[in-house]
Order: C-alpha cells, then sequence, then structure tokens
C-alpha cells in the first residue's frame, strides 16, 4: 500500500470546468480524491496543487465532515449514552438540547471553536454559573473527541475553558435552619391542598432527614433490587444502590442516617410496597409525577414560607428554598458530627 508521504497530487482539466482541478489517490481507500484549483492558471494551480500534497503528506490537511448533527447525536446516544448510569445520559441529552436550541447545527463541522465561544456568552447572558457553563463544556468536548476517534470529524476545535472568578459565589443557595424547615412544612397544605398535604410532609421530611438528592429520593423503592433500595434486612439500616444508575457501576451498600431509619420504620409493613415517597397530586393523573414538577412545588413551598437562600448580586432576583437546599442542610447538621 502507498505510505503516506508518497501521495502526490496531479493537476488536470475536467470537463467543461472554467477552474483546474487538483487529483490525488488516497493511500488507505485507494480511491480518487479530487479538490477545485480555484484558477484557470496552470502555473497557478501547481502551486496550490504543490502546497495541498505537503499539507497532506505531513497530516496537515482536514477535510471538511459531511456527517449530519442529527446522526452523530443519534450514534452518540445509542453507542455511549446507553453505556452510562441513565443519570448522566439524561444530562448530557439536555445539554445537546441546549447546544441545537442556542447553535442550531446542521453539520457535526459546525460545531467550531467560534460556536462554542458563542454558545458560552449566550448561556452567561441567560445567567448560567461558571460552574454550569464548564460542565457543558466538558459534556460537549468528550463528545466531540468521540466523534473523532470514529472517524466522524477531523480534530477537536480548540476552546477556551471558562474559569471561575475569583468573586463568583460556588453555592446558589446555603443550608436552611430547623425553624426554616418547620415553617416550610406548615405551608404544605396551603401550597397543594390539604387533601394530599401529608404525603408532600412526609417526602420533605424524608429529604430533610436523609441527604438523599431529589431524583436518588424519587428512586428510593422498598422492594426493587433494580433501583436504589431501603434495606433493613440486616443488622444495621441501609441503602441499597445497584451498578446500573450508580456513577462508579458498582453495587453499593451504605449506612443510612439513624434518624433516616427510625422515620422509616414508623411505616407499617403493609405499607411497604413500591416507591418510599409517593407525593401526590390534586387529581388523580394515573401516573408518579415528574420530579421537574415535584422540585418547582417544593420551591413553591419555600418561596410560601419566606426562606431566601441566596440574592443574585446583578439582578437581585432572590432565591427561596429548594430540594437541594435540604439536602445542603443534611450535609451541614452531619458535618459536625464525623470526620470527612
Amino acid at each position: 500500500m502507498q505510505e503516506t508521504n508518497e501521495i502526490t497530487v496531479h493537476v488536470v482539466e475536467y470537463g467543461q470546468r472554467k477552474n483546474l482541478v487538483m487529483r490525488y489517490v488516497d493511500p488507505l481507500t485507494v480511491k480518487q480524491k479530487t479538490k477545485s484549483a480555484g484558477t484557470s492558471k496552470r502555473h497557478e494551480a501547481e502551486k496550490c496543487a504543490a502546497k495541498w500534497e505537503a499539507e497532506l503528506r505531513e497530516g496537515r490537511y482536514n477535510a471538511p465532515s459531511k456527517v449530519t448533527w442529527l446522526d452523530f447525536r443519534e450514534k452518540y446516544e445509542e453507542e455511549v449514552l446507553s453505556g452510562l448510569a441513565e443519570g448522566t445520559a439524561e444530562r448530557v441529552c439536555s445539554v445537546f438540547n441546549v447546544l441545537e436550541r442556542i447553535l442550531s447545527p446542521k453539520r457535526l463541522a459546525d460545531i467550531t471553536a467560534a460556536r462554542l465561544s458563542y454558545l458560552q456568552a449566550e448561556l452567561r447572558k441567560q445567567d448560567r454559573t461558571e460552574t454550569t457553563i464548564k460542565t457543558h463544556l466538558a459534556h460537549i468536548m468528550a463528545a466531540l473527541r468521540w466523534a473523532v476517534r470514529q472517524g466522524m470529524l477531523p480534530k477537536v476545535p480548540q476552546v477556551d475553558r471558562p474559569r471561575r472568578a475569583k468573586s463568583s459565589k460556588v453555592m446558589k443557595g446555603r443550608p436552611i435552619t430547623t425553624e426554616e424547615f418547620e415553617r416550610m412544612l406548615s405551608k404544605v397544605p396551603a401550597v397543594v391542598g390539604p387533601e394530599v398535604a401529608p404525603s408532600w410532609q412526609h417526602y420533605l421530611q424524608g429529604l430533610w432527614l436523609s441527604g438523599l438528592r431529589l431524583s436518588e429520593s424519587l428512586e428510593l423503592t422498598w422492594d426493587d433490587d433494580r433501583k436504589l433500595r431501603a434495606d433493613f434486612d440486616g443488622r444495621r439500616p441501609m441503602l441499597r444502590i445497584p451498578a446500573s444508575p450508580e456513577k462508579g457501576h458498582k453495587d453499593r451498600l451504605l449506612p443510612m442516617s439513624p434518624e433516616f431509619a427510625e422515620f422509616l420504620d414508623t411505616v407499617p409493613d403493609y405499607e411497604r410496597r413500591g416507591r418510599v415517597f409517593q407525593p401526590r397530586p390534586r387529581r388523580d393523573i394515573g401516573r408518579n409525577l415528574a420530579a421537574g414538577y415535584i422540585s418547582a412545588v417544593i420551591s413553591r413551598i419555600g418561596k410560601a414560607a419566606g426562606v431566601k437562600v441566596s440574592t443574585n448580586p446583578k439582578t437581585g432576583k432572590v432565591k427561596c428554598a429548594s430540594a437541594h437546599d435540604l439536602r445542603r442542610s443534611f450535609g451541614e447538621r452531619w458535618a459536625a458530627r464525623l470526620m470527612p
């Protein structure tokens, strides 16, 4: 087979074309490659051919990718995301959705350094944190590196990653106090209705005592080994985590906090079926509530209780307590009780 440094570019005339054409045989595919010289003058075309030949021999030439963005995304989701934890795959898909909404790429090659720089600027206009922007870019760049390895893209664009400003705030919220949490519980009936308030108060207490993320709490079951499960079979109550939704792809067994174990132990045996937490809608919809809706309701409860956790210094916008602030509160309480 012909070696790369043996590539020879010839200048030829093609039919009725005005400009001359440069042509060579690809040593890997043994197929003929052509490119317009951009001129009808032989001596200028020869100069272009010599330059192109040098780029090809040194591996500096990158042919533009014709792969569409949609074809790339479909292949990436099938071959890469399907093997990741469900939460990770959902986050990457969410990043891709943001990219499509802002950049509207038609081809994979449309994702250039300039366009990614524009993406960062638009995300800042939407008041996204530098940490969020950096995470978005990390997922995008990982996907583009995979595309290069698959031969779908000639090279990865060089992009400046955002750096956190010295004055930037790390947390979007703060741990809330016991008094603030009790205020939230008292406002539940007014926000969701008195008929379903007990299910929401039970759920908020579970978040407060467990330290679970909202997504983890909604996956917690009494009896499904395929999901996060409350395990009371051993000497101590544990959280049993299967490999499929876990980042490390390993089965794990983690201890519950004693307060959370005592809280769950108050549930009668005959009710220990299915999901541990099932906050109910006002009207029966025949399915469990979506995580996004539950998150929004908890934020409404925080707002009704007047529990403010942060204020944007630029816009003055106030953020009220959310599900993640309950997790922060758990972390603060336990930080004083245990070594890291």
